[in-house]
Order: structure tokens, then C-alpha cells, then sequence
């Protein structure tokens, strides 16, 4: 049998070789899945994650460029620069923008992040409403005294007409989608995560604006925020038998993503292993893209693909910028993702 190296060892090696310039990554495999777009037929190179110290101290706020010609309407996609928490990074010089009420953290930095988060928003005496997300499909609308209700409702989308509120959703990997009709002055925000997806929680929300708003689908404008992206976001098989069995575009979201590192591919004997083969833990494994799920979703409720702006940017790939559970193993914060009528 041939020899293995100890684990010191094998560091000492893939340190020398990072060193100049190998670097493990990602490629796309092509398979059914990869015939919806044009670029996801090509080979995919993904950048291997190296952190770095987040200098920024301002308030960091995303948002969808078309939406900033409705004047009344107030939305952004927090990130994790310009707080005061210092829990999850605490070698950093500067804090970070946790917006999450969570263990980690005290409550009393939270509340100085939203006040920043909402003076960012140039909306400083809006009312926050969030609710306990349980993965539901349960849609609420909302009303001026359900920011003070605590704890608050459970489920996973919130609308209002009601000015001055603002619909937060809270998300480190999840993708939030907010949804706003510029005719009857009506707004929504979703967490749609993969079960929420699979329980049509987008498409289920905007039909209940039609009964709620009499909003007409053509008056929609929806905004997918930051999330985990396609390239990061790896299920197991019962997750694409789940969503075979609901949608029929189910082929156009998944995909297999094989990791490549030239370490392995250079040096193969130091990374022998005795279990048998098809056991091993590397090779390919299989992608969900949330983000073309919810899209398609607003589609299917009726939105045209023109009014529909995907922010695009992977939490987990840009770590640095959000919070991502997945990236840090759990040990992370919170971002929100706000919509509202000015007062």
C-alpha cells in the first residue's frame, strides 16, 4: 500500500503549491440541467475563499436600480459592514451591521445596527415588522400595530398598504424577495428558502395581494436580493425529488458542481483513501439555483420578466460582504431586507 503522508505534511504541501498559484475550485458538469442558459454551458472557475479583514465602517445598503424611480417606496438589502457587533469577527477593528436578535449577540448592539440600517435608509421613524420564519408558506398582511407585537407572527411573507411600515425579512443564505405595486401602493416581502420555495411561498404571496390590494400582476415589480447563489448551494437528491414532483422546470435548477483542486489532480497519492469506490466524499455533487427558482415563480404568478431585477450576489461567495450560515458554519448574523411606503 502505498504511503500516506500525515496531515501537517499534506498542509505543508498544499500551502506550497497555493503558493504558487494552485488553488482548488469548482466546475460546472454538463447534464440536462445545464441546457437553460447560454453561460452555464461553459466551465466555471470559482475563486477559492480567503478571508479577508472587512475595513468598511459605513452602512452598506444594496438595491434594485429600477426602484428608485417610485418615489414612495422604501427598500434595501442590508450587508454585514458598518455595525457595532464584533461577536462573529472579533479580531476585526470595526463592527459589523448584525440586524438579527441572536444569542451571539446583545440586544442593545442590535438596536443601534437598525438605527443605523433605517437612518442609512433615510427612513429613521419607520416601524420595523418582522415575524418568526419557520420555512412556511403562511402570508400575512400587516397593520400599524403589528410592529409592536411581540413575539411576532409566525410565517414567512408580510404585505401592507399601511405607510411608515417596513416588511423585514431576515436571511443569512436564504433568498428574500420583495415585491411592490406602483398602482394600488402596496408592497410584500418574502423569505423563501428551499422549502419555502417548494411550498410556493412567492407565487402563493402575490395572488394574495391580488385578493388583498387588487393588484394586477402587470403592476408588479419584484426585487430577489442576496442569497446563497447556484454555484455554493449544495442538496442532497430528495431535495430535486421534492421539486420534480411541484414544477415542471425542476431540470432547469439543478445541476452537478465537481470540485477540482490541482493539489489532488498533481499530487493523487497523497490523497488515497480505503473506502470503496462511490463512497467517497469527493466528486461531483448536486446544485440548486433558489434564486431562478423564486424568479420563475414570480413569472408563473404573472410578472413580467422585465420587472424583475435578480440582485445576483452569492452571501456565501461573498462572505466578506454577508453573512452566510453556510459559510461560517452556522456562527454567523443576520442581514434584513426592507420594503415600505414612506409616510
Amino acid at each position: 500500500m502505498a504511503s500516506r503522508l500525515a496531515s501537517a505534511d499534506i498542509q505543508a504541501v498544499d500551502a506550497l503549491l497555493r503558493s504558487g498559484g494552485l488553488a482548488p475550485g469548482r466546475r460546472l458538469l454538463g447534464g440536462e440541467g445545464m441546457k437553460r442558459r447560454g453561460e452555464r454551458n461553459r466551465p466555471v472557475e470559482l475563486p477559492p475563499q480567503k478571508p479577508r479583514r472587512v475595513v468598511k465602517s459605513q452602512v452598506e445598503i444594496v438595491r434594485a436600480a429600477a426602484w428608485g424611480e417610485i418615489p414612495w417606496l422604501v427598500h434595501g438589502f442590508s450587508t454585514r459592514t458598518g455595525g457595532v457587533t464584533t461577536a462573529y469577527r472579533p479580531q476585526q477593528r470595526v463592527g459589523e451591521l448584525n440586524l438579527g436578535f441572536t444569542q451571539s449577540d446583545t440586544q442593545e448592539n442590535v438596536l443601534e445596527n437598525r438605527r443605523r440600517f433605517l437612518q442609512a435608509l433615510d427612513a429613521p421613524d419607520a416601524k420595523l415588522v418582522t415575524m418568526r420564519q419557520i420555512h412556511s408558506s403562511l402570508v400575512r398582511r400587516m397593520k400599524g400595530a403589528d410592529a409592536d407585537r411581540t413575539p411576532g407572527w409566525k410565517g414567512d411573507g408580510m404585505m401592507t398598504d399601511t405607510p411608515g411600515l417596513l416588511l423585514a425579512i431576515q436571511t443569512a443564505d436564504c433568498i428574500p424577495v420583495l415585491v411592490a405595486d406602483r398602482k394600488r401602493r402596496a408592497v410584500a416581502a418574502f423569505h423563501a428558502g428551499w422549502r419555502g420555495t417548494l411550498k410556493r411561498i412567492v407565487e402563493s404571496g402575490v395572488n394574495r395581494m391580488r385578493v388583498e390590494f387588487g393588484s394586477r400582476p402587470e403592476d408588479l415589480v419584484a426585487a430577489i436580493g442576496p442569497g446563497i447563489g447556484a454555484c455554493c448551494y449544495a442538496v442532497g437528491e430528495e431535495v430535486r425529488t421534492e421539486f420534480a414532483s411541484q414544477f415542471a422546470y425542476t431540470p432547469d435548477l439543478f445541476f452537478e458542481v465537481s470540485d477540482s483542486d490541482p493539489v489532488r489532480e498533481k499530487y493523487p497519492l497523497l490523497f488515497l483513501t480505503a473506502r470503496a469506490p462511490g463512497h467517497s466524499n469527493l466528486g461531483p455533487s448536486l446544485h440548486l439555483d433558489l434564486m431562478e427558482a423564486n424568479r420563475r415563480q414570480l413569472v408563473d404568478a404573472g410578472l413580467r420578466a422585465e420587472a424583475i431585477t435578480v440582485i445576483g450576489e452569492c452571501t456565501r461567495c461573498q462572505n466578506n460582504r454577508y453573512f452566510s450560515y453556510r459559510a461560517e458554519q452556522g456562527f454567523t448574523g443576520r442581514m434584513l431586507s426592507v420594503v415600505g411606503l414612506r409616510n
